[in-house]
Protein backbone atom coordinates (compact mmCIF):
# COMPACT_ATOMS: atom_id res chain seq x y z
CA UNK A 1 0.00 0.00 0.00
CA UNK A 2 1.40 3.35 -1.06
CA UNK A 3 1.16 6.23 1.38
CA UNK A 4 -0.25 8.57 -1.26
CA UNK A 5 -3.09 6.12 -1.93
CA UNK A 6 -4.33 5.91 1.66
CA UNK A 7 -6.86 8.76 1.34
CA UNK A 8 -8.20 7.27 -1.90
CA UNK A 9 -8.51 3.86 -0.24
CA UNK A 10 -10.39 5.39 2.72
CA UNK A 11 -12.72 7.08 0.22
CA UNK A 12 -13.43 3.83 -1.63
CA UNK A 13 -13.89 1.78 1.54
CA UNK A 14 -16.24 4.47 2.86
CA UNK A 15 -18.25 4.02 -0.31
CA UNK A 16 -18.37 0.27 0.31
CA UNK A 17 -19.64 0.82 3.86
CA UNK A 18 -22.29 3.27 2.68
CA UNK A 19 -23.53 0.81 0.05
CA UNK A 20 -23.65 -1.78 2.83
CA UNK A 21 -25.85 0.59 4.84
CA UNK A 22 -28.01 1.16 1.76
CA UNK A 23 -28.56 -2.57 1.45
CA UNK A 24 -29.61 -2.82 5.11
CA UNK A 25 -32.04 0.11 4.88
CA UNK A 26 -33.28 -1.17 1.52
CA UNK A 27 -33.97 -4.55 3.07
CA UNK A 28 -35.94 -2.98 5.92
CA UNK A 29 -37.81 -0.84 3.40
CA UNK A 30 -38.82 -3.90 1.41
CA UNK A 31 -39.72 -6.06 4.42
CA UNK A 32 -41.87 -3.31 5.97
CA UNK A 33 -43.62 -2.65 2.62
CA UNK A 34 -42.45 0.96 2.77
CA UNK A 35 -41.10 1.32 -0.76
CA UNK A 36 -44.23 2.79 -2.34
CA UNK A 37 -44.90 5.43 0.32
CA UNK A 38 -43.13 8.19 -1.63
CA UNK A 39 -45.00 8.38 -4.91
CA UNK A 40 -42.83 10.89 -6.76
CA UNK A 41 -39.14 11.43 -7.35
CA UNK A 42 -37.54 14.84 -6.94
CA UNK A 43 -33.77 14.72 -6.89
CA UNK A 44 -33.22 17.85 -4.80
CA UNK A 45 -36.59 18.93 -3.41
CA UNK A 46 -37.27 15.32 -2.47
CA UNK A 47 -34.47 15.50 0.09
CA UNK A 48 -36.69 17.67 2.29
CA UNK A 49 -39.27 15.67 4.27
CA UNK A 50 -42.72 16.98 5.30
CA UNK A 51 -42.03 19.61 7.94
CA UNK A 52 -45.46 20.24 9.43
CA UNK A 53 -48.90 18.70 9.72
CA UNK A 54 -50.13 20.26 6.48
CA UNK A 55 -47.15 18.84 4.58
CA UNK A 56 -47.83 15.38 6.04
CA UNK A 57 -51.50 15.54 5.07
CA UNK A 58 -50.54 16.52 1.53
CA UNK A 59 -48.04 13.64 1.27
CA UNK A 60 -50.65 11.22 2.65
CA UNK A 61 -53.26 12.48 0.19
CA UNK A 62 -50.83 11.88 -2.68
CA UNK A 63 -50.26 8.32 -1.40
CA UNK A 64 -54.05 7.77 -1.33
CA UNK A 65 -54.21 8.24 -5.10
CA UNK A 66 -52.20 5.07 -5.77
CA UNK A 67 -53.04 1.33 -5.70
CA UNK A 68 -51.18 0.41 -2.49
CA UNK A 69 -53.48 2.61 -0.41
CA UNK A 70 -56.63 1.94 -2.45
CA UNK A 71 -56.27 -1.86 -2.53
CA UNK A 72 -54.20 -2.71 0.52
CA UNK A 73 -53.68 0.06 3.07
CA UNK A 74 -57.07 1.84 2.85
CA UNK A 75 -57.44 1.71 6.65
CA UNK A 76 -54.07 3.40 7.23
CA UNK A 77 -53.94 6.33 9.61
CA UNK A 78 -51.61 9.28 9.14
CA UNK A 79 -49.40 7.91 11.92
CA UNK A 80 -49.04 4.55 10.15
CA UNK A 81 -48.24 6.32 6.91
CA UNK A 82 -45.45 8.26 8.64
CA UNK A 83 -43.86 4.97 9.71
CA UNK A 84 -43.55 3.54 6.19
CA UNK A 85 -42.64 6.96 4.78
CA UNK A 86 -39.71 7.12 7.21
CA UNK A 87 -37.91 4.06 5.81
CA UNK A 88 -38.34 4.99 2.17
CA UNK A 89 -37.26 8.54 2.93
CA UNK A 90 -34.12 7.36 4.75
CA UNK A 91 -33.36 5.02 1.85
CA UNK A 92 -33.58 7.82 -0.72
CA UNK A 93 -31.63 10.35 1.36
CA UNK A 94 -28.91 7.79 1.98
CA UNK A 95 -28.73 7.20 -1.77
CA UNK A 96 -28.20 10.92 -2.36
CA UNK A 97 -25.56 10.99 0.38
CA UNK A 98 -23.70 8.09 -1.25
CA UNK A 99 -23.66 10.11 -4.48
CA UNK A 100 -22.20 13.16 -2.73
CA UNK A 101 -19.59 11.09 -0.88
CA UNK A 102 -18.48 9.74 -4.25
CA UNK A 103 -18.58 12.79 -6.52
CA UNK A 104 -17.09 15.45 -4.21
CA UNK A 105 -13.88 13.53 -3.31
CA UNK A 106 -13.66 12.32 -6.92
CA UNK A 107 -13.52 15.91 -8.17
CA UNK A 108 -11.02 16.79 -5.41
CA UNK A 109 -8.72 13.89 -6.30
CA UNK A 110 -8.92 14.84 -9.98
CA UNK A 111 -7.94 18.43 -9.25
CA UNK A 112 -5.09 17.30 -7.02
CA UNK A 113 -4.01 14.72 -9.64
CA UNK A 114 -4.14 11.93 -7.09
CA UNK A 115 -5.67 9.42 -9.48
CA UNK A 116 -3.83 7.46 -12.16
CA UNK A 117 -5.29 7.21 -15.65
CA UNK A 118 -6.49 3.69 -14.97
CA UNK A 119 -8.06 4.69 -11.66
CA UNK A 120 -9.87 7.61 -13.32
CA UNK A 121 -11.44 5.17 -15.78
CA UNK A 122 -12.43 2.79 -12.97
CA UNK A 123 -13.94 5.60 -10.89
CA UNK A 124 -15.84 6.90 -13.91
CA UNK A 125 -17.33 3.43 -14.32
CA UNK A 126 -18.29 3.51 -10.63
CA UNK A 127 -19.95 6.88 -11.14
CA UNK A 128 -22.14 5.55 -13.94
CA UNK A 129 -22.95 2.41 -11.94
CA UNK A 130 -24.10 4.56 -9.03
CA UNK A 131 -26.17 6.83 -11.26
CA UNK A 132 -27.74 3.81 -12.92
CA UNK A 133 -28.58 2.41 -9.48
CA UNK A 134 -30.60 5.50 -8.63
CA UNK A 135 -32.45 5.39 -11.95
CA UNK A 136 -33.20 1.68 -11.52
CA UNK A 137 -34.54 2.38 -8.02
CA UNK A 138 -37.16 4.79 -9.35
CA UNK A 139 -37.91 2.47 -12.30
CA UNK A 140 -38.58 -0.24 -9.71
CA UNK A 141 -40.86 1.95 -7.59
CA UNK A 142 -42.89 3.03 -10.63
CA UNK A 143 -43.83 -0.59 -11.31
CA UNK A 144 -45.86 -0.59 -8.09
CA UNK A 145 -47.69 2.68 -8.78
CA UNK A 146 -49.79 1.51 -11.73
CA UNK A 147 -52.25 -1.33 -11.06
CA UNK A 148 -50.65 -3.87 -8.76
CA UNK A 149 -49.49 -2.45 -5.39
CA UNK A 150 -46.27 -4.45 -5.50
CA UNK A 151 -43.05 -3.68 -7.31
CA UNK A 152 -42.00 -6.05 -10.05
CA UNK A 153 -39.79 -8.79 -8.61
CA UNK A 154 -37.67 -8.52 -11.78
CA UNK A 155 -37.08 -4.82 -11.16
CA UNK A 156 -36.44 -5.47 -7.46
CA UNK A 157 -33.81 -8.07 -8.37
CA UNK A 158 -32.23 -5.67 -10.87
CA UNK A 159 -32.08 -2.94 -8.22
CA UNK A 160 -30.57 -5.25 -5.61
CA UNK A 161 -27.98 -6.95 -7.80
CA UNK A 162 -26.88 -3.60 -9.25
CA UNK A 163 -26.18 -2.40 -5.70
CA UNK A 164 -24.26 -5.59 -4.93
CA UNK A 165 -22.21 -5.35 -8.13
CA UNK A 166 -21.47 -1.66 -7.53
CA UNK A 167 -20.15 -2.62 -4.10
CA UNK A 168 -18.14 -5.49 -5.60
CA UNK A 169 -16.45 -3.25 -8.16
CA UNK A 170 -15.74 -0.54 -5.58
CA UNK A 171 -14.23 -3.16 -3.28
CA UNK A 172 -12.15 -4.56 -6.15
CA UNK A 173 -10.72 -1.14 -7.01
CA UNK A 174 -9.86 -0.57 -3.33
CA UNK A 175 -8.17 -3.98 -3.08
CA UNK A 176 -5.91 -3.14 -6.04
CA UNK A 177 -4.67 -0.10 -4.12
CA UNK A 178 -4.34 -1.97 -0.82
CA UNK A 179 -2.30 -4.77 -2.45
CA UNK A 180 -0.50 -3.02 -5.34
CA UNK A 181 2.45 -5.43 -5.41
CA UNK A 182 0.59 -8.73 -5.16
CA UNK A 183 2.55 -11.38 -7.08
CA UNK A 184 1.22 -14.66 -5.67
CA UNK A 185 -1.66 -16.43 -7.36
CA UNK A 186 -3.40 -19.80 -7.53
CA UNK A 187 -4.89 -20.32 -10.98
CA UNK A 188 -7.29 -23.16 -10.13
CA UNK A 189 -8.59 -21.47 -6.99
CA UNK A 190 -9.02 -18.25 -8.97
CA UNK A 191 -11.10 -20.05 -11.62
CA UNK A 192 -13.19 -21.80 -8.99
CA UNK A 193 -13.77 -18.54 -7.13
CA UNK A 194 -14.84 -16.89 -10.40
CA UNK A 195 -17.37 -19.66 -11.00
CA UNK A 196 -18.55 -19.24 -7.42
CA UNK A 197 -19.11 -15.54 -8.09
CA UNK A 198 -21.53 -16.41 -10.89
CA UNK A 199 -23.46 -18.81 -8.67
CA UNK A 200 -23.58 -16.35 -5.76
CA UNK A 201 -24.95 -13.64 -8.07
CA UNK A 202 -27.66 -16.01 -9.34
CA UNK A 203 -28.53 -16.96 -5.76
CA UNK A 204 -28.80 -13.29 -4.76
CA UNK A 205 -31.07 -12.64 -7.74
CA UNK A 206 -33.33 -15.50 -6.67
CA UNK A 207 -33.27 -14.17 -3.13
CA UNK A 208 -34.66 -10.92 -4.55
CA UNK A 209 -37.28 -12.90 -6.50
CA UNK A 210 -38.34 -14.60 -3.26
CA UNK A 211 -38.54 -11.24 -1.49
CA UNK A 212 -40.44 -9.60 -4.36
CA UNK A 213 -43.01 -12.40 -4.52
CA UNK A 214 -43.20 -12.86 -0.72
CA UNK A 215 -42.02 -16.40 -1.38
CA UNK A 216 -40.68 -16.79 2.15
CA UNK A 217 -44.22 -16.81 3.53
CA UNK A 218 -45.04 -20.27 2.17
CA UNK A 219 -43.59 -23.75 2.78
CA UNK A 220 -41.97 -22.68 6.05
CA UNK A 221 -40.43 -26.09 6.65
CA UNK A 222 -37.01 -27.56 6.01
CA UNK A 223 -35.58 -29.64 4.40
CA UNK A 224 -38.91 -30.66 2.81
CA UNK A 225 -41.61 -28.37 1.45
CA UNK A 226 -44.18 -29.49 4.02
CA UNK A 227 -44.24 -33.26 3.45
CA UNK A 228 -42.66 -33.36 -0.01
CA UNK A 229 -39.18 -32.74 -1.38
CA UNK A 230 -40.72 -30.95 -4.37
CA UNK A 231 -44.20 -29.55 -3.75
CA UNK A 232 -46.71 -29.90 -6.59
CA UNK A 233 -47.14 -26.13 -6.76
CA UNK A 234 -43.50 -25.84 -7.80
CA UNK A 235 -44.38 -27.05 -11.30
CA UNK A 236 -48.10 -26.15 -11.45
CA UNK A 237 -47.85 -23.21 -13.86
CA UNK A 238 -47.80 -23.30 -17.64
CA UNK A 239 -45.55 -22.90 -19.47
CA UNK A 240 -43.27 -24.99 -17.26
CA UNK A 241 -40.33 -22.57 -17.25
CA UNK A 242 -42.55 -19.79 -15.89
CA UNK A 243 -42.68 -21.59 -12.55
CA UNK A 244 -39.03 -20.74 -11.92
CA UNK A 245 -39.20 -17.02 -12.60
CA UNK A 246 -42.82 -16.13 -11.80
CA UNK A 247 -44.13 -18.87 -9.53
CA UNK A 248 -43.89 -18.25 -5.80
CA UNK A 249 -43.27 -21.91 -4.97
CA UNK A 250 -40.99 -22.44 -7.96
CA UNK A 251 -38.82 -19.44 -7.13
CA UNK A 252 -38.55 -20.53 -3.50
CA UNK A 253 -37.60 -24.04 -4.61
CA UNK A 254 -34.79 -22.71 -6.82
CA UNK A 255 -33.50 -20.46 -4.03
CA UNK A 256 -33.46 -23.18 -1.38
CA UNK A 257 -31.96 -25.72 -3.80
CA UNK A 258 -29.33 -23.36 -5.16
CA UNK A 259 -28.12 -22.77 -1.61
CA UNK A 260 -26.81 -26.35 -1.61
CA UNK A 261 -25.06 -25.73 -4.94
CA UNK A 262 -23.24 -22.69 -3.50
CA UNK A 263 -22.41 -24.61 -0.31
CA UNK A 264 -21.11 -27.59 -2.28
CA UNK A 265 -18.94 -25.40 -4.51
CA UNK A 266 -17.38 -23.63 -1.53
CA UNK A 267 -16.69 -26.95 0.17
CA UNK A 268 -14.99 -28.10 -3.02
CA UNK A 269 -12.91 -24.90 -3.12
CA UNK A 270 -11.94 -25.53 0.51
CA UNK A 271 -10.96 -29.12 -0.38
CA UNK A 272 -8.87 -27.96 -3.35
CA UNK A 273 -7.20 -25.27 -1.26
CA UNK A 274 -5.77 -27.93 1.05
CA UNK A 275 -3.68 -29.16 -1.88
CA UNK A 276 -1.81 -25.83 -2.01
CA UNK A 277 0.73 -24.24 0.24
CA UNK A 278 -1.34 -21.16 0.99
CA UNK A 279 -0.09 -17.84 2.26
CA UNK A 280 -1.66 -16.49 5.43
CA UNK A 281 -3.88 -14.04 3.52
CA UNK A 282 -4.99 -16.84 1.18
CA UNK A 283 -5.91 -19.04 4.13
CA UNK A 284 -7.90 -16.18 5.60
CA UNK A 285 -9.79 -15.78 2.32
CA UNK A 286 -10.71 -19.47 2.13
CA UNK A 287 -11.60 -19.82 5.81
CA UNK A 288 -13.72 -16.67 5.84
CA UNK A 289 -15.55 -17.84 2.72
CA UNK A 290 -16.25 -21.23 4.31
CA UNK A 291 -17.48 -19.80 7.62
CA UNK A 292 -19.63 -17.19 5.86
CA UNK A 293 -21.48 -19.69 3.67
CA UNK A 294 -22.17 -21.91 6.68
CA UNK A 295 -23.73 -19.11 8.70
CA UNK A 296 -25.64 -17.82 5.68
CA UNK A 297 -27.10 -21.28 5.08
CA UNK A 298 -28.18 -21.60 8.71
CA UNK A 299 -29.62 -18.08 8.64
CA UNK A 300 -31.59 -18.88 5.50
CA UNK A 301 -33.12 -21.99 7.06
CA UNK A 302 -34.05 -20.21 10.29
CA UNK A 303 -35.47 -17.25 8.35
CA UNK A 304 -37.65 -19.56 6.27
CA UNK A 305 -38.88 -21.66 9.18
CA UNK A 306 -39.79 -18.54 11.18
CA UNK A 307 -41.73 -17.04 8.28
CA UNK A 308 -39.28 -14.22 7.51
CA UNK A 309 -39.53 -11.86 10.48
CA UNK A 310 -38.14 -8.45 9.50
CA UNK A 311 -35.02 -8.61 11.65
CA UNK A 312 -34.06 -12.06 10.36
CA UNK A 313 -34.79 -11.13 6.76
CA UNK A 314 -32.45 -8.15 7.07
CA UNK A 315 -29.71 -10.24 8.69
CA UNK A 316 -30.05 -12.84 5.92
CA UNK A 317 -29.63 -10.12 3.31
CA UNK A 318 -26.57 -8.84 5.16
CA UNK A 319 -25.24 -12.39 5.09
CA UNK A 320 -25.60 -12.44 1.30
CA UNK A 321 -23.66 -9.17 1.16
CA UNK A 322 -20.84 -10.58 3.27
CA UNK A 323 -20.75 -13.78 1.20
CA UNK A 324 -20.42 -11.75 -1.98
CA UNK A 325 -17.66 -9.63 -0.44
CA UNK A 326 -15.73 -12.72 0.65
CA UNK A 327 -16.11 -14.18 -2.85
CA UNK A 328 -14.74 -11.00 -4.44
CA UNK A 329 -11.84 -11.07 -1.98
CA UNK A 330 -11.06 -14.70 -2.86
CA UNK A 331 -11.07 -13.93 -6.59
CA UNK A 332 -8.70 -11.03 -6.03
CA UNK A 333 -6.33 -12.94 -3.75
CA UNK A 334 -5.96 -15.86 -6.15
CA UNK A 335 -5.87 -13.84 -9.38
CA UNK A 336 -2.67 -13.35 -11.35
CA UNK A 337 -1.87 -9.70 -12.08
CA UNK A 338 0.63 -8.82 -14.80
Amino acid sequence: MKKEDISVIIWLISGCLLIFMMVIVGGITRLTDSGLSMVDYKLFIGAIPPLNHADWVEAFNQYKQYPEYQKQNFLFTLSEFKTIFFWEYIHRVLGRFVGLVFIIPFIYFLIKKRLSKGLIIECTILFFMGAMQGAIGWWMVKSGLVNNPDVSHFRLATHLITAFLTFSYTFWVALKLIYPDKIHFKTKLYKLSSVLMLFVVIQIIYGAFVAGLDGGKIYNTWPKMHDKWIAESVYAMQPFWSNFINGIAGVQFVHRTFAFVVLGLILYIFYESRKHNLLKIENIAINFLSVTVFFQMVLGIITLVMGVPIWLGVIHQVGAFVLLASTVFSIFIFKKFN
